[in-house]
């Protein structure tokens, strides 16, 4: 062994030296050929400069003034800013686009040019604009195409009627709205050279949008997509999506045409576009989506031909005239139905364009934006003016038409609310009217701020409603006496969301041909898409449903998105009125923080009794051991007395108080009590589940009872005061 590692370090000095010396060898000879280079002259004498820290760092400047030195830098800060303000906007409960669009906001003009104007012109010189809005311009080319996607066509045919109506009312009433506005800033706002069809036009689409991304992730955060409001309100921000793009493609013909018989020339083009998309085009990626439906054949040709079919599709509108963006829409809405089909390919594109290129578009929207321009009480007092209107005509025209179509006035109010979110796509729409000469830089900012603002209030005006409704129906139960034992359970494995099912239908016995177990299921994370959020909820579900349908549960699942997964299990058991929550716990019994954590913030904080499920693996809840302390514990006491409802249970409680207390549970047949038991594994392993009070339990594991490590499934009770 020693031999061959000898041989090989004298081989690799042998070749390395010999690499060397040639190498000395053809430098010395070269340096001959400067002589002829200078025809025959005396040898040039050549000179290097001598070393300077100077010279490094003024080379390392030039250097990251380089164009894509340059860029990278901007997409650095860019990212970074996006992803720290989304992340605070978050924590309290807000969409994330709230805060990339800040971050934006905050990077331009209004802030950072406004006090650090070296570091402004560093970061964002004006020639270098050109490069982001590219690379901006290609991540909404990308995102406009996964909201085509999350587009479900097949349930906006089957709701079409009510959603019609309710869409149609929520874009012409603010669209009027626009319009009237319009005539009174014409004057003050409109650039020069544009007429006042085209400004009142393109104010009363800005008035009109929907923010369709944004509608939907505030849904899925608050867990509504699975109830018949959350259907309602996802069709009606699909057609209004349909519709407001399809009124801003034609706007933007008539603009750019000038002229009526242009402006039909336009209009046919599109029609053609249009058939030849939705006759030709559709059903091919149908075909295509009966055949790639998972990941694993769904190879690089297949991408890159989808790809083709979203930059020809983006082109064609762009030749057109109506804008390469409604191309993108289109192309996604077009992709088949295949919900694995759409995950993958959505996979593959969202962290791109979401992540890396979208962010961008809100910095050069920022860049756009000078809060700086609305220097006086007239501005700021058009720029309330212009909010109240867009949430007057958007919020009235929603609510007033869903409470036409049928709905109750609280859900009427909710879609009101949600329809009036604008986000991102009321930028989009700005931006384009930027670009194209309608719309002033002083417009243009107190239309962002509109769009800020009406995303920024739906938030709290939901909990608003929310917080009446719930008043109210407190009071209406109290009324009535209603007595239902009202359970939570709050899961993260899918397989012990069924094993909590078993204990809960245990609780609700009595009741159970009557009683609602709600079984609450978080992804942690807020920006998951659609399509994504689908498969987890499904995947989620699965083994719960299954235990609810084989157990006889009605089963009411809520499913949400967040990151803040303690909070949000506390808020949700506080909105749903709850007598108890259940939630499992998975570490080591020995382990005195076994409450700490998201458990232990639960504990501390939840507005109900709480139950902590420690899992070893229950198959079935027929023998149960509990520990009698006398010291009359509510919570303890109401659990036995409800599992002994089940016949089929049996229950061995062992008395460890100290006697002066006289005993519970007298004449109950399947209960046996345990005097003076000594515990130990022989007895532990005749039961499936041990009942045992919260107090008590962290006695025993303080102390480290040796008799712990041998426990069954472990349920602790604790009642919060």
């Amino acid at each position: 062994m020693k031999n061959v590692f000898a041989r090989n370090n004298l081989f690799y000095v042998l070749v390395v030296g010999s690499c060397l010396l040639v190498m000395w060898w053809i430098y010395h000879q070269g340096t001959g050929l400067e002589i002829q280079k200078i025809n025959g002259s005396a040898p040039a004498v050549l000179t290097q400069e001598s070393f300077s820290i100077n010279h490094v760092w003024k080379d390392l400047g030039n250097n990251a003034t380089h164009d894509l030195s340059r860029l990278m830098i901007q997409i650095i800060v860019i990212i970074a800013a996006s992803r720290v303000f989304a992340y605070i906007f978050n924590k309290i409960r807000q969409p994330a686009v709230i805060g990339e669009i800040l971050a934006g906001i905050l990077l331009g003009p209004s802030l950072l040019g406004l006090h650090f104007p070296g570091v402004s012109n560093f970061l964002f010189p004006p020639e270098s604009l050109q490069n982001l809005q590219f690379l901006s311009q290609i991540g909404l080319v990308l995102f406009m195409f996964i909201i085509g996607m999350e587009l479900d066509l097949s349930v906006l045919r089957k709701k079409a009627h009510s959603a019609v109506i309710v869409s149609h009312a929520s874009i012409i009433f603010p669209f009027v709205l626009g319009m009237g506005l319009a005539y009174f800033l014409y004057l003050e706002f409109a650039n020069e050279g544009v007429d006042f069809l085209s400004f009142s036009l393109f104010l009363g689409i800005a008035m009109s949008i929907t923010a369709f991304p944004v509608l939907a992730r505030i849904l899925q955060e608050r867990g509504w997509t699975r109830t018949p409001l959350g259907s309602m309100v996802i069709t009606c921000a699909a057609a209004d999506d349909v519709t407001a793009w399809c009124i801003l493609a034609l706007v933007i013909t008539l603009i750019k045409a000038g002229v009526a018989t242009g402006a039909i020339f336009t209009i046919l083009l599109s029609v053609g576009y249009l058939s030849l998309m939705i006759f030709v085009i559709r059903p091919f990626l149908r075909k295509i989506g009966n055949i790639y439906i998972s990941k694993e054949n769904l190879n690089k040709n297949v991408i890159g031909f989808i790809f083709i079919v979203l930059l020809f599709s983006s082109l064609l509108t762009e030749v057109i005239g109506i804008h390469a963006l409604f191309g993108a829409f289109v192309a996604g809405a077009c992709m088949p139905q295949n919900i694995n089909f759409k995950k993958v390919l959505s996979e593959k594109i969202e962290d791109i364009s979401l992540v890396l290129l979208l962010p961008l578009f809100f910095v050069f929207t920022g860049l756009r934006t000078e809060i700086g321009l609305l220097n006086s009480w007239h501005h700021w007092g058009i720029a309330a003016v212009v909010i109240a209107v867009a949430t007057a005509g958007k919020f009235v025209g929603s609510a007033v038409a869903a409470r036409f179509t049928g709905q109750n006035w609280k859900d009427s109010l909710i879609i009101g609310v949600l329809m009036n979110t604008r986000g991102l796509m009321e930028l989009i729409v700005l931006n384009i009217g930027f670009d194209l000469g309608i719309l002033s830089r002083e417009i243009f900012t107190i239309m962002v701020i509109m769009a800020l603002f009406t995303t920024f209030m739906a938030g709290p005006v939901l909990e608003l409603i929310e917080y009446v409704s719930r008043r109210r129906s407190n009071g209406r139960a109290a009324s009535s006496g209603n007595a239902f034992y009202n359970i939570l359970i709050s899961f993260g494995p899918p397989r012990m969301g069924a094993t909590l099912l078993k204990l809960a239908e245990k609780l609700v016995y009595r009741e159970k041909a009557t009683a609602t177990v709600s079984a609450l299921h978080l992804t942690a994370d807020p920006e998951v898409s659609p399509q994504e959020a689908l498969l987890f909820e499904k995947e989620g579900f699965q083994p719960i449903r299954k235990a609810a349908n084989d157990l006889q549960v009605r089963l009411h699942s809520i499913y949400k998105l967040t990151d803040d997964i303690d909070n949000e299990i506390i808020r949700t058991c506080s909105a749903g009125s709850y007598d108890l929550l259940l939630v499992g716990g998975a570490r080591s019994l020995f382990t005195e923080n076994i409450m700490g954590g998201k458990v232990g913030q639960i504990l501390h904080s939840a507005k109900c009794d709480v139950g902590i499920l420690v899992d070893k693996g229950i198959n079935d809840i027929g023998r149960v051991l509990g520990f009698y302390t006398g010291a009359g514990g509510r919570l303890w006491t109401e659990t036995v007395q409800r599992i002994a409802a089940d016949p089929q249970v049996s229950i061995s409680l062992v008395n460890i108080s100290d006697g002066s207390s006289e005993l519970p549970f007298a004449g109950v047949p399947n209960i046996s009590w345990e005097e003076h038991r000594k515990i130990d594994k022989d007895f532990l392993d005749k039961f499936d589940v041990l009942v045992i009070e919260y107090p008590y339990w962290t006695s025993l594991a303080k102390a480290k009872t040796y008799w712990l490590t041998y426990c069954p499934s472990v349920f602790i009770v604790k009642e919060q005061h």
